[in-house]
């Protein structure tokens, strides 16, 4: 039974690192037409007006409202309550439309206020910036009501174990703002690429609703507001509403910050942040979605040994995966980030700083993979304030680490937005650490050694890896910047790989096996 499980989730996990990776491709084509595109002081407006519809969403229907509805929602449907699970979905589905709407209605008033003393105040130097960022906030604050929906039929899909086509509303986000890069800056500058990313957020949902339709659902146009189900998930959701806007506030917090350092922070940040969620996108989203479901389902069914077991295969997956793919983040940043951006209105100091602030964030990789899956662990048995009030302090110190390393790193004579990066890092190692602690006591136990042992496979070959890439980068001194970006990550990928099968890691060979068989097909 268990293998069924590990086997379940790691069949799925396939399915969503596709999707996924086909997202991240072309949020990756996403970003690199931006950059060349727009000015960076432009594009620092943007960054920070794209801020505050990020925040509503998570607030509302991502992290917080996601995390508490799935668990409900597959614990009905799997005790055979169909018609309680889709009457909850409904439910929801009309509270978040009416909630957002109210909340985009008020960023857009305040938005003045909003900017000047709680986003950008750095901005508000420059009159003509602060308005520019005013604007873009208020055009960017639609998408927030199409994300709220969208995320919950992201969990519906999910919990009937839809996996695919939710994750191509990455894909769809990305194209709508392509288009408004491309096509709307034509005439609107700017303001075309806001308009891109409301409608890359119609593009999130739409995609979605011929998979929700399948599944015949029945919809009402109901509140639920006496409905038991309901108040479990708003139960549920309050502590981690409460968590997520702390690592929003911390989101906040370094945009203010940025906002008072040298023009092209924010977007150097933004840009650093986003390459390393790539990489934690396609190694560890790919297998806490695909997890969770299973998760949920064993623990609605009281199978405790079945998801000790699945877990620790899942955390275990997550160190031989992510332990490379920081270290090759942070010893790569420069030629990556020079190869991917630096063209058009991004300059070579852009480049520079956008590889420093990788660097850093990179170094944080391992922590946020393994909280990405330990966090749904706990969601999973309808616990939403173990994960908050450890997030919570973990924030709380992300703050405290800002203020400290930006200062600490502008006396060593560093770019400070490399402290704010490490800031992060440090924090999430210290959340994931005391997750895992604490879900380890609860289930008696999460396989230690099978964990370990995977911990020090992936050390050897990624140190390994690490030397490879140190003789690579003096021999390529002088190459097209794309040879140097694209040969070290062969070169790293290849040795990598090579000491991993020679160590005879079950896992390496699992895949290697599975490539061969889809070739032979």
């Amino acid at each position: 039974m268990t293998q069924t499980s590990n086997q379940k989730i790691a069949r799925a996990a396939g399915t969503v690192m596709i999707a996924i990776v086909l997202g991240q491709l072309v949020g990756l084509v996403r970003s690199i037409l931006v950059a060349s595109s727009f000015p960076a002081h432009e594009l620092d407006a943007f960054s920070a007006a794209n801020r505050v519809s990020e925040t509503l969403f998570n607030l509302i229907a991502a992290g917080a409202l996601g995390s508490a509805f799935l668990p409900t929602f597959t614990g009905l449907l799997v005790t055979e309550e169909r018609k309680a699970a889709w009457k909850l979905a409904s439910s929801l589905i009309n509270l978040v439309t009416l909630i957002l709407i109210l909340a985009a209605a008020l960023v857009s008033v305040f938005a003045p206020q909003i900017v000047r003393y709680l986003l950008a105040p750095g901005l508000s130097a420059d009159p003509a910036q602060f308005q520019l960022t005013i604007d873009l906030l208020r055009i960017q604050s639609i998408s927030a009501i199409l994300f709220g929906v969208g995320g919950l039929v992201v969990s519906i899909l999910n919990a009937h174990q839809v996996f695919f086509v939710p994750q191509l509303t990455a894909a769809m986000y990305q194209l709508g703002q392509i288009f408004g890069a491309l096509v709307l800056s034509r005439w609107l500058g700017i303001y075309g690429l806001a308009w891109g990313v409301v409608i890359g957020s119609a593009l999130f949902l739409l995609i979605q609703l011929p998979s929700l339709f399948k599944l015949n659902g029945e919809f009402s146009s109901s509140l639920g507001l006496a409905n038991p189900d309901v108040h479990k998930v708003i139960q549920l959701m309050g502590p981690r509403v409460f968590g997520a806007a702390i690592v929003q506030l911390n989101f906040w917090v370094n945009t203010n910050l940025g906002s008072r350092m040298a023009e092209g922070s924010l977007i150097s940040l933004s840009y650093g942040f986003m390459l390393m969620l790539m990489a934690q996108a396609a190694i560890a989203q790919s297998v806490a979605i695909a997890a969770m479901p299973t998760f949920s389902a064993q623990h609605a069914l009281g199978q405790q040994d079945e998801m000790r077991s699945s877990l620790a295969s899942a955390l275990r997956g997550m160190f031989l995966m992510a332990l490379p793919a920081s270290l090759g983040l942070m010893i790569l940043a420069n030629p990556i980030v020079s190869m991917l951006y630096q063209r058009g209105e991004f300059n070579a100091l852009t480049a520079e700083m956008t590889a420093w602030a990788l660097t850093w964030y990179a170094a944080g990789l391992v922590g946020h993979s393994i909280m990405e899956v330990l966090t749904r662990a706990f969601f999973a048995q309808h616990d939403t304030k173990t994960p908050v009030l450890i997030g919570t302090i973990a924030m709380l110190l992300n703050v405290v680490f800002s203020l400290i390393f930006s200062r600490l790193f502008s006396t060593l004579g560093w770019m400070p937005l490399g402290g704010l990066a490490l800031a992060n890092s440090l924090a999430t190692a210290l959340e994931a650490a005391a997750l895992f602690v604490v879900m380890r006591k609860r289930l008696g136990g999460i396989e230690g050694r099978h964990i370990a042992q995977g911990l020090a496979y992936a050390s050897i070959a990624g140190l390994g890896m690490s030397l490879a890439l140190g003789l690579w980068l003096p021999l390529a001194v002088g190459m097209n910047r794309w040879l140097v970006g694209l040969g070290g990550v062969a070169v790293g990928g290849i040795v990598y790989v090579g000491i991993s099968l020679a160590l005879k890691v079950p896992e390496m060979q699992m895949i290697l096996g599975a490539a061969r068989r889809i070739i032979r097909r």
